[in-house]
């Protein structure tokens, strides 16, 4: 008897207060994802810090710089005095006209669910008054302001997005990484009394539902004690029911350990995937942050951003789209087009992408611009056929759906018409397209087409 009041005690426990997770790999990896997350589809990437300043070559300017590369050399020996220091570039980073609640009106247009700020890259910057970087955070030198909280507070108050933050775990040169890096990670002095006493302090302050973590690489996952860190994030966090988290925990976990899977910038899968993942997308097709001397070739065209966006919500996987913003605290206007561009289609589009899931085909064998999604529904099954390019002819083959006696074929964004089709012996459809009035057509980038009740 006593043993069976252990149990149901243990049980009602669990009940109670749910599931502990355990600083294992199998414990963590059993921790169902949170449901906004698939159902959000596409997130806001923001790279913003000291780097925004010189704003050539982006992100990894001072590393590029410390290691000799020639274009980055000769640009420092043209432009600043001799003795000029990375640090010097801090008090530049003035954010003079960074205001957050515009940036959270802009990111909210862009149809997006969740953004994801830099909170600190590899040059150890913060971007919040942390009590583990003294006098190389934003509220000590440049802005003098908690560039995190600002944003944070706008998100939460002014829009229905969920914040996250991006924190690299390594510190290209900060003294106490390097003496553990060359202990060959046998200490972990930076991890006790900087990377990690910093990750908590984010998370306690400010409480983000995306915990984006990068800079892992060089060393395993027990040097920087991450499963205990992230067992402390599901167990006892402000945000352990609903927040998520990616792979980039430990030198070879990318792709293997974590939450939701990133395996490398830019991962974009053909086929659908036994894992969620998020292809971290740029929209400058080469750089992370802005750049002064970037070219409107440099990035991506709205459709080319859309396209890429279908394949990955076709495969299992969201998006999370990345801009970079200036050091005054703007976003460049090419950014700004592109995020407001993206929104109008999803205002037309999304019922195609917000909750859906993917289909038992991905890409279409057939007409190889469509990619597919679908919806259950009450009577049957919705698939939505996103067309990245418009045919030639007047009609669509589409090899894979397989039409019932009752489904209809409609565009979203074109009222009240319903297409004409005939069904193609085994499997398949053609769908005619009829001519539309440039007036009329909901999109120029993309197109869905919507079929109720199919079979298949």
């Amino acid at each position: 008897m006593a043993a069976l009041y252990l149990f149901l005690l243990f049980y009602c426990t669990l009940l109670t207060f749910g599931q502990r997770y355990q600083p294992t790999w199998e414990s963590l990896e059993s921790r169902p994802l949170p449901d906004w997350y698939d159902e959000a589809k596409l997130g806001i990437f923001m790279h913003w810090g000291v780097f925004s300043v010189p704003s050539y070559s982006a992100v990894w300017f001072w590393n590029y710089w410390k290691n000799g590369h020639r274009d980055i050399v000769n640009f420092m020996k043209r432009n600043y005095r001799p003795d000029f220091t990375y640090a010097d570039f801090a008090a530049d980073f003035k954010a003079e006209f960074y205001d957050p609640k515009r940036w959270a009106a802009i990111l909210e247009a862009s149809g997006a669910k969740y953004v994801v700020l830099v909170s600190k890259h590899h040059e150890g910057f913060t971007n919040w008054p942390s009590n583990y970087s003294w006098n190389w955070n934003s509220y000590d030198v440049g802005p003098h302001r908690d560039l995190v909280g600002e944003l944070a507070d706008a998100i939460r108050n002014t829009t229905n997005l969920r914040f996250g933050l991006y924190h690299s775990l390594l510190e290209w040169y900060n003294p106490l990484y390097l003496r553990d890096k060359a202990n060959n990670f046998t200490t972990q002095d930076f991890v006790k009394f900087k990377s990690m006493p910093e990750l908590y302090e984010l998370v306690n302050r400010y409480k983000p539902e995306v915990v984006w973590s990068d800079g892992e690489w060089e060393a395993p996952d027990t040097y920087w004690t991450s499963k205990e860190f992230i067992a402390w994030l599901y167990n006892d966090s402000p945000v352990k029911d609903t927040v998520v988290t990616n792979d980039r925990w430990g030198k070879g976990d990318m792709c293997h350990h974590g939450g939701y899977f990133t395996c490398h910038d830019k991962y974009l899968p053909t086929t659908l995937q036994k894992r969620k993942f998020e292809n971290a997308w740029t929209i400058d097709k080469n750089h992370w942050g802005f750049r002064r001397d970037a070219r409107i070739e440099d990035f991506y065209s709205s459709q080319e951003l859309i396209a890429t966006f279908a394949q990955t919500v076709s495969c299992g996987g969201n998006m999370l789209m990345n801009i970079g913003p200036t050091s005054y605290g703007t976003f460049q206007p090419v950014y700004e087009e592109r995020l407001l561009q993206f929104g109008k289609w999803m205002r037309i589009n999304g019922e195609a992408i917000y909750s859906s899931k993917p289909w038992t085909a991905q890409q279409d064998n057939a007409t190889k611009a469509c990619w597919y999604t679908m919806k259950k529904t009450e009577t049957g099954t919705n698939v939505y056929a996103i067309l990245v390019e418009w045919p030639d002819t007047n009609y669509m083959y589409l090899k894979a759906p397989i039409t019932s006696s009752s489904t209809l074929i409609t565009m979203l964004g074109y009222q009240d018409y319903n297409f004409s089709y005939s069904k193609v012996q085994p499997s398949g459809v053609n769908i005619t397209l009829p001519n539309i009035s440039f007036a009329k057509i909901p999109s120029t980038d993309a197109w869905v087409f919507k079929m109720t009740d199919i079979a298949n």
